[in-house]
């Protein structure tokens, strides 16, 4: 623990605790240890499941009700049925994939931070000090854009589209300062932040909707600057949101499953992705038995019903009101 006096939460973010609370099968608690960096990023807490239950630390102190406050809300977006991503495939290595994997969650947690950002600024959790350390946090990641193009082109990118999310209104009184070091990133950031606010982020359709569409934009951006596209569509699962006569129909009215070229990363076998035929986004991953499956086997998939393959897969689903 830190030397300091004991940190105790407010009372809007206990009052978020006590709705995970609620909610969460189990016990979560808070709990800080760390020391004040002076500025403000959303990788200072770690999770941990622990007999008991699930424990978030604050490793930062800087601003530990902020911080707290920010991932109880992603929790709580996820107890509320909102979707998830999950990482089933596997391009060949443990680094690659360990990429892809953070640059996916960085993306669907842009579009999740349209709703904790606007819960956090509902509750005054953010002001302007808090603004100001958050940019030093941006300033503390990225480099500056040299008149070259470097590696770091998709992280400044990421960083700075999350920026716009978390300013929203208040963008004004940074923007010079980001315009001076990420000129290039925010032209980007700010041409794919216009078309992933056109609609807002109010149901876990809407969030299922708008993260397929930035997965996109950003491979758009990508191929622009003459980067490779990071497929996100196919890669990365993202939870279904299914009406209940969407859940009746059969495999084959909603789904294209096919043979994705990437493995299974749980049993190292060919994989089967399923591709949902209105937006074309990973929805399950199929792990081949050991040698392949047949033609008929794949047949039985697809005269399933959505909701009998789904729950025998063990994917998670959300259900459209």
């Amino acid at each position: 623990m830190s030397d300091e006096e004991p940190i105790k939460l407010n009372d809007d973010t206990q009052e978020l605790l006590d709705e995970v609370n609620r909610l969460y099968p189990t016990n979560v608690f808070v709990q800080f240890h760390g020391k004040k960096s002076g500025y403000v990023r959303h990788d200072q807490t770690e999770q941990m499941n622990l007999p008991g239950g699930l424990f978030i630390t604050v490793t930062d102190l800087t601003e530990p009700n902020y911080t707290a406050s920010h991932e109880l809300l992603h929790l709580l977006m996820v107890l509320r049925g909102f979707p998830e991503i999950f990482f089933e495939l596997s391009l060949g290595t443990k680094e690659l994939d360990e990429q892809m994997m953070i640059m996916a969650t960085d993306l669907y947690n842009v579009v999740a931070h349209r709703v904790v950002v606007s819960e956090q600024r509902k509750h005054n959790l953010i002001n302007e000090r808090i603004e100001q350390e958050y940019l030093k946090g941006i300033l503390h990641t990225l480099t500056d854009e040299g008149e070259k193009a470097d590696d770091e082109r998709t992280l400044r990118l990421l960083t700075v589209l999350d920026a716009l999310v978390f300013y929203g209104d208040h963008l004004p009184k940074y923007e010079d300062q980001l315009k001076q070091h990420y000129p290039l990133a925010l032209t980007a950031a700010k041409k794919l932040y216009a078309k992933i606010t056109e609609k807002p982020v109010d149901s876990p359709f809407g969030m299922r909707r708008m993260v397929v569409k930035l997965f996109r934009l950003f491979d758009e951006q990508m191929q622009d600057w003459g980067l490779p596209k990071l497929n996100n569509n196919e890669f990365t699962t993202l939870s279904p949101v299914l009406s209940k006569r969407q859940l009746r129909l059969h495999v084959d009215q909603l789904y294209d499953i096919y043979h994705s070229g990437m493995d299974s990363r749980e049993t190292g076998r060919k994989a089967y992705v399923g591709l949902a035929k209105g937006d074309h986004q990973n929805s399950f991953v199929i792990s081949a038995p050991k040698g392949d499956y047949s033609s008929n086997d794949m047949l039985k998939f697809y005269h399933e019903s959505v909701e009998t393959l789904l729950k025998n897969l063990n994917v998670p689903f959300i259900v459209r009101e």
